[in-house]
């Protein structure tokens, strides 16, 4: 007798897309619930260990290079895969969501890369999830155009090759798709998007002689890099193309990775092509996990966190080193700035800053960097430009004069700035706006001339948090407290209400966000992400 066939996915209270079948094909549905079978009950082992860890640093308030991989980063001999063509020059990347418009716009944007993101820039809605799996699919066929209903004007796609590489992030291994659920359990949301563009592009993709090009955010260990490691090559046998044509290049936005980059590096060598210094995500993982560490783990406020910081500077030395030792690329952090059609000053002076943080990072040895608009492309591009000139890298620059030590890595406390009271108004009035626009599907939100994704959010609650727990007194003499969290919280929605106007403030998620930035940043029982009690409210 034959055994019984495994059990279907199911689609779990989500209304019909439009050419939603074309996404969600029996074949790719079956993929995805193979990669379920197999990789989820280590995810959630892997999850449990992060508390487990999380738990020795409350104890310890330290970290250190781990003992029993010594052996790896001794050894010299070892390299990861050498670099696709598609993948050599990576100077410039631009980074965003996978609407329609973006897909197009930025694969459009004279970018080296596109960091197409289903994680922190888009809101994890079912439409946001299918159609832009769809977008990236009418890309690679041609097929996609898209008119704004508002202004009436077109966007088409450049000649293919003027277009930029694409290189996809799917959600952390935190979060789920409860839309998609085996046996009444939902699928990890990072199998659902690796799985779904896995399986529809990765032979497309080869024909257009690039490949299924990944970013992997929010990893934590080598061991979550090896679980990864081992779905790439599950995938890769599953639909039958050679080994190693995955890349897979490693956000170090967790102060945990940032012990382990060499051993992460070892884990995906066959199919590693790089590291990222993410800078908010950063911030925040040091914030989770040293928040009970004392005075000499408050950070000030973000913006006076800048990447010149020395810890900051250990962390990003540290990265160019070891990718470079490694044969690996070293990408750097986000331009984020927007730039203002009315303003040409407040443009004269980020496109400065801009031009500083990318001079610097070419400098110090990146071989490519973030932008979130096109307008910035042209300014990063110079900057690597002077350094790279007609080279594709600067893998070549193995930075044996930097050295960093354990502690380095974790001296907060050797920056000068302390928390003001302007950075709580600050954090309350992005959280508050953030969370809004995220509770309303969008993931990437411009404000103050910013472009913010959830890793903002995050850093908001996340100083909040701190700030309170460690009884902070700012310059003017106030206390942090929750009560003045509240008063701070409670003047930003009137002020949001008097802008708006009564009806779109009404038509909002305005009370909604401010309510859900409170409850996480006065919570004592600290949320490890934002997004799990957000996305209970995603509609």
């Amino acid at each position: 007798m034959s055994a019984p066939a495994p059990s279907p996915l199911a689609i779990v209270d989500a209304e019909p897309l439009p050419r939603q079948d074309e996404v969600l094909t029996d074949a790719a549905l079956a993929f995805v619930a193979e990669l379920h079978r197999q990789f989820t009950p280590r995810r959630d082992g892997l999850l449990a260990r992060r508390g487990e860890r999380r738990a020795e640093i409350a104890r310890t308030s330290t970290l250190d290079f781990l003992p029993e991989t010594a052996a790896i980063r001794a050894d010299d001999s070892w390299k990861v895969a050498p670099a696709p063509a598609a993948l050599n020059d990576r100077r410039v990347e631009i980074t965003g969501p996978t609407d329609r418009k973006m897909t197009i716009n930025a694969l459009n944007s004279g970018a080296k890369v596109w960091l197409a993101d289903f994680e922190d820039a888009s809101a994890p809605t079912w439409e946001n999830v299918v159609l832009g799996q769809l977008n990236l699919i009418d890309a690679y066929t041609r097929s996609i155009d898209f008119t704004d209903p508002k202004s009436g004007k077109s966007y088409a796609l450049r000649p293919a090759d003027e277009l930029a590489t694409v290189v996809t992030r799917p959600r952390g291994w935190h979060l789920n798709e409860r839309h998609l659920q085996l046996d009444g359990t939902p699928v990890p949301g990072a199998l659902v998007d690796f799985g779904l563009y896995f399986f529809h592009n990765a032979q497309r993709l080869i024909d257009l002689g690039k490949g299924p090009y990944f970013y992997l955010p929010k990893t934590e260990s080598h061991l979550e890099a090896r679980l990864w490691n081992d779905i790439f090559v599950f995938a890769q046998d599953y639909v039958g193309i050679p080994q190693g044509t995955v890349r897979a290049t490693v956000l170090i936005e967790t102060i945990t990775a940032a012990y382990e980059m060499e051993e992460i590096l070892y884990e995906l060598r066959d199919h590693a092509s790089g590291l990222n210094a993410g800078r908010w995500d950063y911030l925040f993982s040091i914030v989770k996990n040293f928040r009970d560490g004392g005075s000499k783990f408050v950070l000030p406020d973000r913006n006076a966190v800048t990447m010149t910081a020395p810890f900051m500077r250990a962390y990003t030395e540290l990265l160019v080193r070891t990718c470079h030792k490694r044969g690996a690329h070293a990408i750097g952090g986000m331009a984020a700035f927007i730039p203002s059609r009315r303003d040409a000053e407040v443009n004269k002076v980020a496109f400065e800053k801009v031009k500083a943080d990318k001079d610097r990072e070419a400098n110090d040895g990146f071989d490519g960097s973030w932008v979130a608009h096109p307008d910035l492309v042209p300014i990063a591009m110079a900057s690597f430009d002077a350094v790279l000139g007609e080279r594709p890298n600067q893998k070549e620059r193995l930075r044996e004069d930097v050295a960093v030590a354990a502690g380095d890595l974790i001296a907060i406390d050797t920056l000068d700035a302390k928390p003001t009271y302007e950075g709580l108004r600050n954090a309350v009035a992005v959280g508050i706006r953030y969370i809004e626009a995220w509770l309303r599907g969008m993931g990437a939100v411009a404000i103050f001339n910013l472009m913010e994704d959830a890793a903002t959010a995050e850093i908001s609650r996340s100083q909040i948090w701190q700030w309170i727990n460690a009884d902070v007194v700012f310059e003017n003499g106030k206390h942090a407290t929750a009560e003045l969290a509240r008063e701070v919280a409670a003047e930003e929605l009137a002020a949001i209400r008097a802008e708006t106007g009564e009806e779109a403030f009404t038509s909002g998620k305005w009370q909604q966000a401010h309510d859900l930035l409170l409850q996480v940043s006065l919570d004592q029982d600290y949320a490890d992400f934002l997004t799990l009690p957000a996305y209970e409210q995603l509609g």
